[in-house]
């Protein structure tokens, strides 16, 4: 729970922030600039780290950041500094002064504009703060690491569980208008083991994270599933090159949709560096597929009412029916192609793929005879192509059923055959993140072993 007193500190945070915000946009506008923005942050957190019944690590944080940008017109200069003191903002107002003075014109530089900032703030209930000392956070965190060493005499290692807790206050301000400060919370608990069996070893882990301490797994499950996800592994094997339909379990689809959106990010597509080139309004996917943004649920780990430049974030569809809608635009961005922002400075929010009615089990039946993919390992994506080829492992299934664990395999293809061959979005949503999917069926992929 939180009590009135951290609120109340929380809030004298905030306004402390819109001070020196306000304090930096003005000496920006002494020194001559035309329009600018600032940002600061104050950030405190607690992190404990377990391995083998041991504490290995127990550290406690406080940063605090500002960055500031300026316009000369359309000459732009930026600086940042970790001292909040007044004469450090002042130098560092003038920083990004004399950078601007010496900049090229850009003629999309420049602040939103006024009319697309946010005006309503809803309360997104992101600021939850775990009153939580040191010697409790390695009690969670050894039960965790416990349970999963307790699980089989096969977990024969430990790399540690893990217990993360953050809160931080963040204010953002600029010359049109727009002040505004929030608090927000984030905590995270994580275990890895490893497990032998004969000569085969393998690791693998679990994690679970929230807004709120309370909606975080509990210890001794997030150490069990670490450990029947390692023993589970045991015994892999590479299978002969072959094409087959593959699964991408839901905690690795959500990286599917991530190559998505930076292929219709506006940096990559003004740059002429995405295989989605003009492609609003084009069928990208299957007609079930329906992909969505969420900034404002409650507690979610995305949600915001504004972007980084404090543009309004809206509910939107990005696909509708297998179709473009939308891209994914700043305002420098969104001008370089003669658009409108989309409020997605910083990124996207709270990402939504619909699922569809069939969970794991269904969708392993459905598939029949194929791969399920469990980690995704490498950086083969071009996004200038589309070109896909990942190491992975997972599970060969045959007749609906997993039979053996698969290692030491990469799988290859195209992400345009890939999105258009989705034949169905499994109902085992992934929530621990910034991207929600379901596991994710595609009709054929190849995939290269012995």
């Amino acid at each position: 729970m939180v009590g009135n007193s951290l609120v109340e500190t929380e809030q004298g945070r905030i306004e402390h922030l819109r001070s020196l915000v306000s304090e930096c946009l003005d000496e920006a506008r002494r020194q001559g600039a035309s329009g600018a923005e600032a940002g600061m942050s104050v950030n405190f957190g607690l992190s404990v780290s377990v391995r083998l019944g041991d504490v290995e690590t127990v550290e406690h944080h406080r940063s605090q950041a500002v960055g500031v940008t300026v316009y000369f017109g359309q000459r732009k200069g930026s600086a940042s500094s970790t001292d909040l003191g007044y004469p450090a903002l002042r130098e560092t107002v003038a920083a990004a002064c004399r950078i601007a003075r010496y900049a090229a014109e850009d003629p999309c530089a420049g602040l939103p504009e006024p009319e697309l900032l946010a005006r309503e703030f809803p309360d997104l209930d992101v600021y939850h703060p775990w009153d939580i000392g040191a010697e409790q956070a390695i009690e969670i965190a050894l039960s965790c690491e416990n349970a999963a060493r307790a699980v089989s005499p096969l977990i024969s290692n430990s790399e540690g569980a893990q217990l993360d807790t953050f809160k931080g206050v963040r204010v953002l301000g600029n010359t049109a208008g727009f002040l505004h400060g929030m608090a927000n919370s984030r905590h995270s608990l994580s275990c890895s083991v490893l497990g032998q069996q004969g000569e085969s070893m393998q690791r693998d882990d679990w994690w679970t994270v929230a807004r709120a301490a309370e909606d975080l797994e509990r210890p001794e499950d997030v150490g069990r599933k670490a450990a029947e996800r390692t023993l589970r592994r045991l015994g892999g094997r590479s299978i002969s090159t072959r094409e087959c339909p593959v699964i991408f379990a839901a905690d690795v689809a959500g990286g599917l949709l991530g190559h998505f959106i930076a292929a219709i990010r506006g940096g990559n597509l003004y740059r002429k560096s995405s295989f989605l080139i003009d492609s609003l309004g084009q069928t990208i996917f299957p007609p079930f597929v329906q992909i969505h943004e969420q900034p404002h649920l409650k507690r979610a780990l995305g949600s915001t009412a504004y972007d980084a430049e404090g543009v309004a974030t809206h509910a939107r569809h990005l696909v509708r029916d297998g179709v473009l809608q939308s891209y994914v635009l700043s305002t420098y961005s969104a001008r370089k192609l003669g658009l409108t922002t989309t409020g997605n400075a910083g990124g996207v929010h709270n990402l939504t793929i619909d699922p569809g009615d069939l969970d794991l089990p269904a969708l392993l039946r459905r598939m029949n005879t194929g791969l399920l993919v469990t980690e995704t390992l490498g950086q083969g994506v071009n996004i200038v192509t589309g070109d896909y080829s990942r190491g992975a492992a997972g599970f060969w299934v045959q007749g609906g059923e997993i039979q053996y664990p698969v290692e030491e395999i990469t799988i290859a293809g195209n992400l345009r055959d890939m999105f258009r061959g989705m034949l169905a979005v499994g109902n085992d949503v992934d929530f621990r993140g910034n991207t929600r999917s379901g596991s994710i069926l595609i009709d054929r992929m190849t995939v290269a072993g012995n």
